[in-house]
Parts: structure tokens; C-alpha cells; sequence
């Protein structure tokens, strides 16, 4: 039996699963641990080791990351060698990299051609649903970002591979269930009858719009609070009524509570619009599949599009959790090893 540790190290989340294959059955461990790699970097080596410690070691690992993108690093290659270093130090297994031409490299490799592997999370759970479904449109809402990714004949169709041309595309949307400052989602909220302008100040993020409508729970919100208070339903009414400057004397519930639906459904609309546009390459409607923290923002988009949506998990038999990624770029090199 043999087992591959799949890692997805984001500048934000440190994701990591393990897939073993017993016969003709996979099973699947995940573990998902919040850690801002700007806040520092130098601790991402011994984030990494505690992550692995609470997964079977692995005969293999298999990494895809996006934390390149930080601004930790001055360029994407210097942030792909730091995380390929702070891997080394992990275990002594092969160390293999994917692409986001959905390729697996080896370290030296990666190395050389850092924008080939910078961002190349979405390439692998992408890769992993074509051998399932041969037609679909992937939806993976995570904190921070949205993938909108189109599966077609068996193909993952994209027309951008680097983030930049991903967003020209439409395929990498910036919105996300817990870190999005609300000033980033929309520019006026419903108050007293009218349309308030937002504050341009980082007062409120998406996740405490959606503990207050109770569809994301709060262990689930995963980054610091701007205002360093914790993250329950009461402390995240206050900071959404300080998107419009007032505070929870200023305004009650149903007030803030009108905020919080402004902000959900501005993100709704922000996914659906790309549904919309990435989905009308097919010559026929597709269905959506669904992962990631923010799913429920996924499945309403989809409803608005027309479209029928369910879960990847049900999908590919096992519970990915919030880590598509590293589940897939796991299962990806565990079947490339037969």
C-alpha cells in the first residue's frame, strides 16, 4: 500500500492530505492550517513539519503553492525556491512539483522555471475532476479566491495559466468566504432607506458577513480579525457597521444585518458573472462542481446561472474537505506511480 502527502501552501493556508491507495480504494486524511506567510516567513518550515506531523508519512510528497505571490517575496521565483527550501527540510521523501501545465517535475527542475509551478494549485484539482467528468465547470471558492475552471471533453480548458492572465480571463476571481475586505466587494451598502458609500478602510472582511448570516461557521474564519476582537456573530456586527462609519450603538441588527446580505450577495453576483462568462464557452450548459471554504457562495452562483450544481466530493467518492489541491496532487502522483 503505498501513500502520497499532497501539499498546497498558500500564503495564507497551509493545506496538506495524504492518499493511499489500498487495492482499488483510495482514502484520503487532510489537514488545513492558517498561517499568513508575510507575518513570517522564516516560521514556514516548522509550520510545514507541524502539519505533516498530524498525517501517516508519506512514500512520496506531491506540492503545488501559490504563497509565490506574496510580497514576502520581491518575485514569484524567489518565493517558489523559499517554499521548495522549506519543504526540503519536511521529510526526507522525492519531492515532486506540479505544473500548471499539469505536469509533475522534479525540485531542480522547478527551480529553473519557477512561473511553470508558481500558482499551480487549481491546475491539479482541475486535472483530477477531467478523469472524472468529462464536461464541467469547477468552482472552488477559497478564503481569498475564486477558480472558475472549465472542464471540456475531457480537456482543462482554460485560456490563462499564469494569475495575471487568469484574471484577464476571468478564471481567477478575487473574492473569497472569510479574508475579502469588504471595501474590495462592493462600493455602497443599503442604510436608512438609501445607498451608503463604503469606507475605504479594512473595517470589515467577508467572513464576518457570513457568520453573521450563519452560513460560514466561526472556527472557520481563519484569519485575524481587523480589529483583533474575535470572530463570533457579535464582534462581526460591529465591524460591519463600521463600514459605513457607525458602530453597534449607531445602528441595530436589522441595519447591519441588511450589510451583511449587500456584501454576500455582492460576491454572489462577483462568482456568478464568471460562471456566466467562462460557462458560455460550453455548447451547452454545464454542471457545476463545487469545493472550498466559500461553497455555498459557489452553489447560489450557479442557481443564479440556471445551472445544477453539487459537491466534488460526491464527485470523487472521498471528502476532500477545503483541500482540493493537496488532495489532488496527491491522487495525481499516486496514480502516476501505478
Amino acid at each position: 500500500m503505498m501513500g502520497v502527502v499532497g501539499w498546497d501552501v498558500g500564503g495564507a493556508n497551509i493545506k496538506a492530505a495524504h492518499v493511499c491507495r489500498d487495492g482499488g480504494v483510495c482514502s484520503v486524511q487532510t489537514v488545513s492550517r492558517p498561517f499568513e506567510i508575510w507575518r513570517g516567513k522564516e516560521s514556514l518550515p516548522a509550520v510545514l513539519r507541524a502539519v505533516a506531523e498530524d498525517l501517516p508519512p508519506g512514500d512520496a510528497m506531491a506540492v503545488t503553492m501559490t504563497a509565490e505571490l506574496s510580497d514576502a517575496f520581491r518575485t514569484k521565483r524567489e518565493g517558489v525556491g523559499f517554499v521548495l527550501d522549506a519543504l526540503a527540510s519536511v521529510t526526507p521523501c522525492t519531492l515532486t512539483v506540479f505544473t500548471t501545465d499539469g505536469a509533475f517535475v522534479d525540485e531542480a527542475t522547478a527551480r529553473a522555471r519557477p512561473l511553470e509551478v508558481a500558482a499551480s494549485n487549481w491546475a491539479a484539482t482541475a486535472l483530477l475532476v477531467s478523469r472524472h467528468v468529462p464536461e464541467a465547470l469547477l468552482v472552488d471558492v477559497g478564503t481569498t479566491t475564486t477558480d472558475v475552471i472549465p472542464i471540456r471533453a475531457g480537456q482543462v480548458a482554460v485560456r490563462g495559466r499564469t494569475d495575471p492572465a487568469r484574471l484577464l480571463h476571468g478564471e481567477l476571481v478575487y473574492t473569497g468566504a472569510v479574508r475579502t475586505n469588504v471595501a474590495a466587494v462592493l462600493s455602497h451598502v443599503p442604510l436608512w432607506g438609501g445607498e451608503c458609500p463604503v469606507a475605504a478602510e479594512y473595517f470589515a472582511v467577508s467572513g464576518d458577513a457570513h457568520i453573521l448570516l450563519g452560513t460560514l461557521d466561526p472556527k472557520d474564519y481563519t484569519c485575524p480579525t481587523p480589529d483583533g476582537r474575535p470572530a463570533m456573530p457579535a464582534f462581526a456586527a460591529e465591524r460591519l457597521a463600521r463600514v459605513v462609519c457607525a458602530d453597534g450603538e449607531m445602528l441595530g441588527q436589522p441595519e447591519i444585518m441588511e450589510i451583511a446580505r449587500a456584501v454576500a450577495e455582492a460576491q454572489v453576483t462577483q462568482i456568478a458573472s464568471a460562471v456566466s462568462a467562462v460557462g458560455g464557452r460550453f455548447s451547452s450548459p454545464p454542471e457545476v462542481l463545487v469545493t472550498g471554504q466559500g461553497g455555498f457562495l459557489a452553489h447560489r452562483a450557479a442557481l443564479r446561472c440556471g445551472l445544477a450544481s453539487r459537491d466534488l466530493s460526491s464527485v470523487l467518492g472521498v471528502d476532500v474537505g477545503t483541500a482540493a489541491p493537496a488532495v489532488a496532487v496527491a491522487w495525481l502522483l499516486l496514480a502516476a506511480a501505478g
